[in-house]
């Protein structure tokens, strides 16, 4: 990005054979267990050990806290949800200055939505399946139970007047790069988002980072799981409905909405310009890491979040 660092770029970086030692050490029976790769986010790093076990490695500071998140709340969080979230059974600490925590759980089948290569047709079962999931995760009653130690909304992901500028700068970094047409219906979206304030209703437990990387699919697009929960929060719905207007339209979007229940108008509002947001911030990801399917995704998601305003389809 113009020779400067990216905000993605790692502090620190763990590679196959340093997983591999640092597994051994921590726990012997996995000892000479085969390593691999398996994905990199902005935050962290991934390994696939023994086939059985995903391990996760922190690639940043601010990563840190979400992982100290993870460990503490998704093994009570998981048992209450219809769909599988990872649950960190192995955990332990990187040696050296960057002592930060890292996990392993079971390995969670299927393949993030936004490399499935899914057709708007296909998306129908597993959009039903994010949209009940989302109606036990946003039970009210799970905020005694699993909320204590959450932040409340500590990025601002439900206010678009946090995230409406925000989302503006991208969409111009990426018509800079020929990545995105500017078009009246996204800039009157974000206007009109722009002038909300902070939600009056109470905040439920939210996954707080729900897009197209974050659910899981089978090769019949059935949802397998929901990954990634380092920003694991107290926030209003609309911070983890943004998927159902960035990952859907049409059909599948309808049925995501039917399986969760009843969007107000203004909690619609909040998710899609948080969607675009979210959409515009993986484009420039993709396009940054050569990441051809992602940037696709992103962009149809960048379509996705205005598709059925005013009547329209």
């Amino acid at each position: 990005m113009n020779g400067t660092a990216a905000e993605w770029d790692p502090e620190r970086t763990v590679d196959a054979a340093e997983a591999a030692a640092v597994v051994r050490r921590r726990f012997p029976a996995l000892a000479g267990a085969p390593v691999e790769p398996l994905e990199t986010g902005w935050d962290n790093t991934a390994f696939l050990v023994d086939g059985e076990w995903v391990f996760r490695f922190p690639r940043r500071a601010v990563a840190v806290p979400g992982v100290e998140r993870e460990i503490a709340h998704l093994p009570v969080l998981a048992p209450l949800l219809p769909l599988p979230v990872p649950v960190p059974e192995l955990t332990g600490r990187l040696p050296g200055a960057h002592d930060w925590p890292f996990w392993g759980a079971r390995h969670l089948p299927g393949r993030e939505l936004a490399g499935a290569g899914l057709s708007e047709e296909r998306r129908v079962e597993a959009a039903r399946a994010a949209g009940a999931f989302l109606r036990a995760l946003h039970d009210p009653r799970l905020v005694d139970r699993v909320g204590g130690g959450l932040p409340h909304d500590p990025l601002g992901r439900g206010r678009p007047d946090v995230r409406a500028p925000m989302a503006r700068e991208r969409l111009e970094r990426l018509a800079r790069r020929g990545l995105w047409e500017p078009d009246a219906a996204t800039a009157a979206l974000l206007a009109e988002g722009e002038r909300l304030g902070p939600p009056a209703a109470g905040p439920v437990v939210c996954h707080g980072d729900l897009h197209s990387r974050h659910l899981l699919v089978d090769a019949d697009g059935r949802a397998t799981g929901v990954i990634d929960w380092g920003d694991l929060c107290l926030a209003d719905p609309a911070v983890d409905l943004s998927l159902a207007y960035g990952a859907f339209s049409g059909p599948a979007r309808a049925a995501m909405l039917a399986a969760y229940g009843p969007v107000d108008a203004e909690r619609e509002l909040r998710a899609r310009v948080l969607a675009v947001f979210l959409c515009a911030a993986l484009a420039e990801y993709a396009a940054s890491t050569g990441r051809r399917e992602m940037l696709r995704e992103a962009v149809a998601g960048l379509r996705r979040a205005v598709d059925g305003r005013d009547g329209g389809p």
